[in-house]
C-alpha cells in the first residue's frame, strides 16, 4: 500500500492503537459489548510495556472515516502486538520464538494489505530479536487470515493446536530461514585493500560503499580497547571514518555496546534476505520495447548507469570496477532504443547467488524493470548451479524491501554499522 508506515507505537499512538483493536474485534464478532476481554484490548499501554506493539499508519485525505482526526495527522489503520516467550503476551511460544497477537485492521481500511505489511514487518522484528521462530494462534474460521499465513510461508502446526475455554484455535509457525553468514557476505564484495588487526579484517576501498570500507569482527582480539584504536588509526590515515559492520556473528559479544561507548553512532540497518526454491520465481527476461544482455564484465555503460543511480557524488570508474569485479560475477544489462535503462550484479558464492547493483533509470520505473531484471538475473544464476538466493537492503528501503517480499524473500539476518 503506497505510503503505509509501520513503526513501533509512540506514546502518542498507544490509546487509538487499543481503541482500533477492540473495534476490529468488535466488527469480526469475535467480542460483545460488555465482554470482559474488551478491557484487555484496549489496554495498548501495557502492551507497549510489556511486549512490541507495532502501529500501521496512512495520509488522510478526509474521504475516510478515522474518527474525526485532524487532515493532517496519519490515521492509524493496524496494530500488531509481538511478545517474545517466557514473556506477559506470550501464551503459546516455546523459548527462542516470538509470538505474534491482536493482528487488527481498521474497518474502512481492509483490502489494502495493511494486514499483510504488519506481519512482514513483525518477521522483520524476529530477525532483529534473533528468534529462531514466529508462532501464532488463529480462529479456526477466520479463514481470509489462514490465506494470509499461507501466502506469508507459515506452516500449519496441528500438534500446537490448543483450546481456550470453548474456543478452538489453530497454530501456525514460520522458521527465520538460514541465511549464507557474513563470511559468504563479504565474499561476494571483497574491499580493494585489507588489513588484519588480531583477527578482525579491516576494509579499505577509497570510501565507496560502507560494505567495502567496514570492519569484519568475526574473531575476538585479545585486547578490544586497542584492537579498536588501530583500527581507528588505520582509517585515520586513509582519511575515512572508522566504521564496523555489527551482527549475530561479531566478536566479542558485546561489540555494539563497546563501540557506542566510544561514541559510534548506529547506522543503515540492513536486512539480509533470501529466497530458496529459486525454479519457481526465476524467468527469462520479459519487458515490452526492452533486451536485455548478459555478461561476464561489466562494460563502461553497466558502470554508469549504476553509478547514475548508486551515487549523487562523483564516484572513481576504477574503483567502481575493481568492487564488483572482485568475484566471480553476471552483469545483466536492459536496454531499450536510446540505451541501458535498467542493470543487476549477481555473484556466485558456492551455491548462492547474491543479487546487488540493481538500478533502474528514473524515467524507466514503475514498469516493472526491475522485477524482470531481478528474475532474469535468477535465471542465469540457476543455469549455473545456484540453489539459493540471498539480497542486502537497507531497512529504510521500503520500495524495495516489498518488491524482494512479493519475489518470495524473506529476512534472515540484520546488521547494522557503527562509524564514528
Amino acid at each position: 500500500m503506497p505510503d503505509l508506515m509501520i513503526r513501533v507505537a509512540t506514546d502518542d499512538d498507544v490509546a487509538a492503537a487499543g481503541a482500533l483493536t477492540a473495534q476490529a474485534y468488535h466488527t469480526d464478532g469475535l467480542v460483545t459489548d460488555g465482554d470482559d476481554y474488551v478491557d484487555e484490548l484496549m489496554d495498548a499501554v501495557r502492551r507497549a510495556r510489556e511486549a512490541s506493539l507495532l502501529v500501521a499508519l496512512t495520509p488522510t485525505d478526509g474521504s475516510e472515516d478515522v474518527g474525526g482526526e485532524d487532515e493532517d495527522v496519519p490515521a492509524l489503520v493496524g496494530t500488531l502486538t509481538i511478545a517474545p516467550a517466557g514473556t506477559s503476551y506470550a501464551e503459546i511460544a516455546e523459548p527462542g520464538e516470538v509470538e505474534l497477537r491482536m493482528l487488527a485492521v481498521a474497518p474502512w481500511a481492509r483490502r489494502r494489505g495493511i494486514a499483510e505489511a504488519l506481519v512482514r514487518a513483525a518477521m522483520r522484528e524476529a530477525v532483529t530479536l534473533r528468534a529462531r521462530r514466529v508462532v501464532l494462534s488463529t480462529l479456526e474460521q477466520m479463514s481470509a487470515a489462514h490465506r494470509l499465513y499461507d501466502r506469508l510461508c507459515f506452516t500449519r502446526v496441528p500438534d500446537r493446536d490448543w483450546h481456550h475455554e470453548d474456543v478452538s484455535l489453530r497454530v501456525y509457525t514460520w522458521d527465520v530461514p538460514p541465511g549464507p553468514g557474513a563470511r559468504a557476505e563479504v565474499a561476494v564484495w571483497r574491499p580493494r585493500e585489507v588489513h588484519d588487526v588480531d583477527g578482525w579484517r579491516v576494509g579499505l576501498s577509497g570510501g565507496f560503499t560502507r560494505r567495502a570500507n567496514s570492519v569484519l569482527a568475526l574473531a575476538e582480539p585479545r585486547d578490544v580497547e586497542a584492537a579498536v584504536g588501530e583500527v581507528e588509526r588505520i582509517y585515520a590515515r586513509a582519511g575515512q571514518p572508522a566504521v564496523f559492520r555489527v551482527c549475530a556473528q561479531s566478536e566479542p559479544w558485546d561489540l555494539d555496546d563497546v563501540l557506542a561507548t566510544r561514541g559510534y553512532r548506529q547506522v543503515a540497518p540492513t536486512l539480509v534476505m533470501v529466497r530458496s526454491g529459486l525454479d519457481q520465481v526465476a524467468a527469462p527476461f520479459d519487458s515490452a520495447g526492452l533486451e536485455v544482455g548478459v555478461s561476464e564484465t561489466p562494460d563502461e555503460a553497466w558502470l554508469s548507469r549504476w553509478l547514475d543511480v548508486k551515487s549523487s557524488a562523483p564516484v572513481d570508474h576504477g574503483v567502481a570496477a575493481a568492487l564488483v569485479t572482485g568475484s566471480p560475477a553476471l552483469y545483466l544489462t536492459a536496454r531499450d532504443g536510446y540505451g541501458p535503462v535498467a542493470v543487476i550484479r549477481a555473484a556466485l558464492v558456492e551455491d548462492w547467488v547474491a543479487l546487488s547493483c540493481l538500478a533502474v533509470d528514473s524515467r524507466s520505473r514503475r514498469r516493472g524493470i526491475g522485477r524482470a531484471l531481478t528474475r532474469a538475473a535468477l535465471h542465469e544464476a540457476v543455469r549455473r548451479g545456484a540453489r539459493q538466493a540471498f539480497l542486502q537492503v537497507e531497512e529504510s528501503n521500503q520500495v524495495a524491501i516489498e518488491m524482494y517480499a512479493d519475489l518470495g524473500f524473506t529476512p534472515a539476518e540484520r546488521y547494522h554499522y557503527r562509524q564514528r
